[in-house]
């Protein structure tokens, strides 16, 4: 007893110290983040009104389901224009500031890139992509991008036989007397071949397995990489209460994903037990590099070999093909644009355009900036503040002052609401018009591939490709028509696309 009697006032008083050590780094950093606000002339920004201002649940909630009703984009739209365009909010514990400021923007991934990085986005992101390009901060991500870079050179861009290669198959899966087919199953079809030869030297050939008749199930690849994305979505919404929720879906999706990359993974390792003879053997040749043969001469392990692959393979099939799926739907629904379209490709008298007569087609330009100014394809993302900073404007009555951001908050930006902006884009920015590029010159108010030293590796490859396809359907087929009656309709995964798919018709020229 005595011994326990002496003991306790020791417990107390080591806890008291613990304690007040707290509170005092807590009030120095108060007061350190004090003086930087001060210093940059700081002012709070507007706060988004809630029903449970302390952990934000019913913010959480709200989101969760205008997910699954397809409205999140506009939802988030609308409170942008109640709340300015840039107000804050909270997950829990962690705050967040909103934005679709270009200027907050720039700042996030250019100037001051080093303030932020991914957080804990593996988390959410790990089951399906692991440790890759999209999952990774510092060196990691440094090294996968500079392993992917060489296959996105302008030589290996301009090879557009492979795009041409896969055009027979997927013509030959068109209806040409005017019955209805849903493209963008078959846009996500023809972007997994190219992009499996065009980064691992080897197609996957889905479009032949269509043309065969093989019947899709819940093991099919596209399926569960659909569903494993769309989880990533909801965890990434959820924040830490994802860890009281299980989803055994996705986890048999992950595994179905991983499986059909597993067969590029030996193709690796066989390559990196031989590339030293075979490179030898090939020197003169100079074949074109593949990024599955780069990434086997940085690395033997498995793993990081399967993770890379996952990432690349996400952004090779997934952003063309919304590109693709997005633009026809528009293109369907508006009959003057095809038209219009027609007319510049007639120019090509039927002949398969040249990368550099691809590049003077300036209408099909105009089409796809608006396609990705409307529809962009990754239309919102964030980062973690990694030390206290500013951002330029939020602040204030008017949204002009600077703003704190302290260490551990949330910065998501909202590029489809920005592209949507009137003070950018005119009274019909919600309008898909191609004609209004004619005129526009934009700097960051325009993000469809994001900016900074993250921007998108594979844009020009993604705009050639989309390009191509379309000027070969043009060339094609002289009536396009809609068989959706109603307007397009978000399917927000990691990706945008619509929510019917791209529901049109045909007809041979």
């Amino acid at each position: 007893m005595f011994l326990m009697a002496s003991q306790y006032p020791v417990a107390l008083l080591v806890g008291a110290v613990v304690f007040l050590l707290y509170t005092i780094t807590s009030l120095q950093r108060k007061y350190h983040q004090y003086r930087i606000a001060r210093a940059n002339h700081c002012q709070p920004v507007r706060f988004q009104v809630s029903k449970d201002p302390f952990l934000g649940l019913d913010s959480i909630r709200d989101n969760i389901d205008c997910a699954k009703k397809h409205i999140l984009l506009e939802r988030s739209l609308s409170r942008f224009r109640q709340y300015g365009n840039t107000f804050r909010t909270r997950r829990l514990r962690t705050p967040i500031i909103v934005t679709r400021e270009p200027q907050n923007i720039k700042t996030i991934l250019s100037l001051r890139f080093k303030d932020y990085g991914l957080g804990n986005r593996i988390h959410a992101f790990g089951p399906l992509l692991g440790h890759g390009i999209f999952t990774s901060d510092g060196e990691h991500w440094a090294h996968s991008r500079a392993m992917i870079r060489p296959n996105f050179v302008k030589d290996q861009v301009a090879h557009l036989d492979i795009f041409e290669d896969l055009m027979g198959d997927l013509l030959a899966l068109i209806p040409t007397d005017g019955t209805t087919v849903d493209m963008q199953e078959l846009f996500f079809s023809y972007t997994i071949d190219s992009a499996t030869e065009f980064l691992f030297g080897h197609s996957v050939q889905s479009l032949k397995k269509r043309l065969s008749g093989v019947e899709t199930d819940e093991n099919d690849f596209a399926s569960a990489f659909n569903y494993a994305q769309d989880a990533i979505a909801t965890s990434t919404r959820l924040g830490p209460l994802r860890h009281l929720f299980r989803d055994r879906k996705a986890a048999q999706c992950n595994r179905v994903c991983h499986e059909l990359v597993e067969q590029f993974v030996e193709k690796a390792l066989q390559y990196r037990a031989n590339y030293q003879e075979e490179a030898a053997v090939d020197d003169e040749k100079k074949p074109r590099y593949l990024f599955l043969q780069g990434l086997a001469q940085q690395t033997g392990d498995r793993t990081r070999i399967r993770d890379e692959l996952m990432n690349v393979l996400l952004a090779g099939r997934d952003t063309t093909a919304s590109l693709l799926s997005n633009m026809f739907f528009m293109l369907a629904k508006h009959p003057r644009v095809w038209q219009k379209l027609r007319e510049e490709v007639a120019s090509l008298q039927g002949r398969a355009p040249t990368y550099a007569q691809l590049r003077n087609l300036t209408y099909l330009k105009y089409c796809m900036n608006e396609s990705l100014r409307v529809h962009p394809v990754v239309p919102s993302n964030a980062r973690f503040a990694v030390t206290d900073t500013v951002l330029p404007v939020g602040g204030g009555l008017d949204g002009n002052a600077p703003v704190f951001v302290p260490k551990g908050s949330i910065v998501a930006y909202n590029v489809y609401s920005m592209h949507r902006r009137e003070d950018f884009y005119g009274s019909d920015a919600g309008e898909y018009r191609p004609e209004r590029w004619a005129d526009l010159r934009p700097g960051w108010e325009y993000l469809p591939f994001n900016g900074g030293p993250r921007i998108c590796v594979g844009q020009q490859y993604a705009l050639t490709e989309a390009g191509y396809v379309t000027v070969r359907l043009v060339q094609q087929f002289s009536v396009l028509e809609s068989r959706d009656p109603g307007p397009w309709e978000e399917n927000l995964t990691l990706t945008l696309c619509s929510r019917n798919g791209t529901k049109v018709s045909f007809q041979s020229s």
